[in-house]
């Protein structure tokens, strides 16, 4: 692939064509705009439970001094570390009433948590406007540990995170392969769990609120002889908000032609039961985890085919296990880290693509043929119904070494190897080996494909080894130079080389400005490589990796110890975007279709006004396009705003308000549907803590003035994906 040239002209153009966007209407906003920033600040894990005690209760001017460790993988204060970093801390989870991960995430500038148009009700993380179907693009880390699933390279199927056990979010815009490898292209999200000093004792809480959703959480910190034990069980459970009505789906435009079955109007179907366990244990140099994520009857959302399903379930069992040791006393000038862990994934899901009574074409092969005249028909008497088992199982040894006896350079090197392995099953009604368009009508009855060439995707593994090697050099009195490059060797597809670079200037005691350059890949996951026999999509061996390059300017200015403004500007280019993109025959295969420029801005404002009133805040712009066609890319967002006052009113009450404003959603070229409806959100928590020194409740309404919010669908569902109305919950907590 072509190489890429950056110049610092993109960012020039970055800020006129931000300035000539935005609408006149806007002007007097425009110095608000420049004043903008978001939640948070990050830490290291911090060894000392006095410093963990005190972060609680950190200061704005505190805050800033902490460490992070996901631009680097060494401790760096935030205001220097070579990124655009954010973190959201557990303190700033609950000021703000968030209850997933999701709702945490959308606080963070030019991170717009939406919906997929390909599966379900999985989230997508559109970060400065790169997104894809299934969201692959962004890397997901648990306590350090990729999260990215075989078959769509993203995260777990309708991953939903409870947030009671996290201790802080680490959030990187912007490529990291350098450091973690692949997937980490648009942007890397670490989430880092409580340990059991933080916990301190008993936790144990309750939540309910509307549409029959319910939390519950106990969790438990502790020293065992000289071990510090972390426990935390969490159960989330809803009916999902079944007042937000599809008006017509995939379904309902066949109806006209093959005869009447479409379930719509109705609700998208988004219930769900969660458990969520961690248990961490560190002693020494020794940390041990294991975490799992069990969700039963979760609902299909749209459909997997995008015609409404009531009846289809998702259920995932997933269990993560690790052992790490780092010694910084072992060898003179050398900090060693080693960590083994092991990831088990099963997705078990069983769908309904098409609703009973629906009599479809079926062509020779046994797949729906929509296109081809005169193809004969079936009627599905119970529904056309699939159930998919895919397993993923991934093996992995990393070793990290920090050497700091040269003088002004500290460096990193890392190492790893890796097994990825992914096994299938299938039963199904309809498609090759079950099918062959003479039966004229089929019950419910499903056919086992398990082990034969008409399944889904065959069994499939992946062999993975890296090596990195970074350098953080003080080149000159108040100047550092990061530079860091890796390499991955893949076993099916080749390797990749990706660097980093970034020049970091504290350019006075209250402005740090910094001038990041970067490169990342994603390889194609195993669905955009091997899907076969498949109604909706197909894979394709034939794909390249994405590639994409970064370069990003950063003004860091804290003028005073409550006050701190961030304005970064960016320009990326991709090469290769991977999407499942409609064929001529109406079946989706996997192509590097697009290769895509983007440029903007983020403005972040953090103020602590009194010492009872705080303001957090900030604004995104991206323009990103084909840069064949010329076409802006749709569904992203252009503009994004948020506003968060937090008061304390009087002696342990508090009242936090949330205002998100979302607006610039294109359709793509050849959809003729208007574009996507701007919205704004308005969302408050009311919070008293210390009662009778145990006690803390709590009351939310979200979505405040009930807004028909809409994300964007790909046209099957045609007046889009219906969120969440106004809704309300309250809270109780517990500590002993």
């Amino acid at each position: 692939m072509k190489k890429k040239h950056f110049v610092l002209g993109h960012l020039i153009k970055a800020i006129s064509a931000f300035l000539i966007r935005v609408p006149i209407g806007l002007g007097g906003c425009t110095l608000i705009l420049l004043l903008i920033h978001l939640p948070a600040w990050a830490i290291e894990p911090i060894k000392d439970s006095n410093n963990l005690d005190a972060l609680i209760d950190m200061s704005l001017e505190e805050l800033v001094e902490v460490e992070i460790s996901l631009a680097t993988g060494s401790p760096k204060d935030i205001r220097s570390a070579p990124a655009v970093a954010t973190v959201i801390t557990a303190k700033d989870i609950e000021r703000i009433g968030a209850t997933t991960l999701d709702e945490a995430l959308e606080t963070v500038a030019g991170l717009h948590v939406g919906v997929s148009t390909l599966s379900r009700t999985d989230s997508v993380y559109s970060i400065r406007g790169i997104q894809t179907g299934f969201n692959p693009q962004t890397l997901m880390l648990i306590d350090g540990i990729p999260l990215s699933i075989l078959f769509t390279g993203g995260r777990p199927s309708t991953f939903r995170l409870p947030v009671e056990s996290i201790s802080r979010i680490e959030v990187i815009r912007g490529p990291g392969s350098a450091i973690y490898g692949a997937d980490a292209f648009s942007g890397v999200i670490n989430i880092i769990t409580k340990n059991g000093r933080e916990i301190n004792g008993f936790t144990t809480g309750g939540r309910y609120g509307s549409f029959n959703s319910y939390d519950a959480w106990l969790q438990h910190g502790e020293n065992y002889m000289g071990w510090d034990v972390a426990l935390s069980l969490e159960y989330q459970q809803s009916d999902g908000d079944r007042g937000r009505i599809v008006d017509a789906d995939l379904q309902t435009m066949l109806d006209g032609k093959l005869g009447t079955a479409s379930l719509a109007p109705g609700p998208l179907e988004r219930d769900y039961k969660i458990l969520n366990t961690n248990l961490k244990a560190t002693k020494g140099n020794w940390v041990i985890g294991f975490w799992s994520w069990l969700q039963n009857d979760a609902g299909e959302g749209a459909g997997i085919g995008q015609a409404l399903d009531p009846v289809g379930t998702e259920n995932v069992d997933l269990y993560l296990a690790d052992v790490s040791y780092r010694n910084d006393e072992l060898v003179r000038d050398w900090d060693l880290g080693l960590r083994l862990y092991y990831l088990y994934n099963k997705n078990d899901s069983k769908f309904m693509l098409f609703p009973p009574g629906a009599t479809l074409p079926i062509g020779s092969n046994g797949n729906f043929d929509f296109f081809t005249p005169n193809v004969p028909v079936v009627t599905f008497t119970d529904g056309a119904f699939g159930a998919p088992i895919i397993i993923d199982k991934q093996s992995s040894i990393d070793f990290t070494a920090f050497y700091s006896g040269f003088n002004k350079h500290y460096l990193r090197i890392g190492a790893g190897y890796k097994l990825l392995k992914e096994d299938t099953e299938e039963r199904k009604n309809y498609g090759p080996g079950v099918l062959d368009g003479t039966e004229g009508a089929v019950d419910g009855t499903l056919t086992d494909v398990t082990d034969t060439k008409y399944v889904f995707m065959g069994n499939q593994s992946r062999k993975l080894w890296f090596i990195s090697l970074q350098d953080e050099w003080s080149l000159a009195r108040r100047w550092e130079l990061t530079a860091g490059v890796r390499y991955d060797a893949y076993s099916d597809f080749g390797h990749s080389i990706n660097p980093r670079a970034a020049l970091v200037w504290e350019t006075r005691n209250d402005l740090n400005t910094k001038l990041l350059y970067g490169r990342a890949f994603r390889p194609p996951s195993f669905s955009e490589l091997y899907l076969q026999n498949n109604p909706t999509a197909v894979g394709n061996e034939n794909l390249d990796p994405e590639t994409i390059e970064t370069l990003e300017l950063v003004f860091d200015y804290k003028p005073t110890s409550h006050l701190r403004t961030i304005l970064s500007l960016f320009y990326y280019d991709v090469e290769g975007l991977i999407d499942f993109v409609e064929d001529p025959g109406g079946t989706k295969t996997a192509q590097n279709y697009k290769n895509q420029k983007g440029h903007g801005l983020e403005v972040e404002l953090d103020w602590d006004i009194t010492n009872k009133l705080s303001l957090r805040s900030n604004f995104a712009y991206q323009r990103s396009k084909d840069k064949d066609s010329g076409e802006i890319t749709p569904d992203a967002p252009e503009m994004q705003f948020y506003i968060n006052p937090y008061w304390t009113f009087l002696p342990d009450w508090s009242v936090d308000s949330q205002f998100y404003w979302i607006a610039g959603r294109h359709r793509a070229a050849a959809d003729t549907r208007p574009d996507i409806k701007d919205y704004s959100l308005v969302n408050l928590t009311l919070r008293r803590k210390n009662i009778d020194k145990h006690w803390d409740m709590a009351f939310a309404i979200r979505n405040l003035f009930d807004e028909n919010i809409r994300e964007p669908s790909d046209g099957k569902i045609p007046n889009d994906y219906p969120m969440k109305g106004r809704n309300l919950w309250a809270e109780v907590r517990y500590k002993f």
